[in-house]
């Protein structure tokens, strides 16, 4: 019942910028928080940023300064304008939503996952 697709990923030599979007569409009544997790080969997917709705955003220390989670609430996507990239970033980011449907049921989406690699 909901869509989420991100886009933005690619290959970054260390030092550069990328910026990953994520959009949520379907029967969505309202979303309460919007995040980025990523997982890197051979490990646990993690949270990076998360930004609730009315509360403080959330950034993993590792990311801290250099990335930064954006919301545009009209369109219902959010972003992750990432700098200072480092090979350590390199992973699949995955983009989460949560909210309310139309039905009033609540829902819990994830998005199909965009790589990002960062050679040194």
């Amino acid at each position: 019942q909901v869509q989420v697709v991100e886009s933005g990923g690619g290959l970054v030599q260390a030092g550069g910028s990328l910026r990953l979007s994520c959009a949520a569409s379907g029967y969505i009544f309202s979303i309460n928080a919007m995040g980025w997790y990523r997982q890197a080969p051979g490990k646990q997917r993690e949270l990076v940023a998360v930004m609730p709705s009315g509360g403080s955003t959330i950034y993993a220390d590792s990311v801290k300064g250099r990335f930064t989670i954006s919301r545009d609430n009209a369109k219902n996507t959010v972003y992750l304008q990432m700098n200072s990239l480092k090979p350590d970033d390199t992973a699949v980011y995955y983009c989460n939503v949560g909210g309310v449907l139309h039905s009033r049921g609540r829902f819990d989406s994830w998005g199909q996952g965009t790589r990002v690699t960062v050679s040194s």
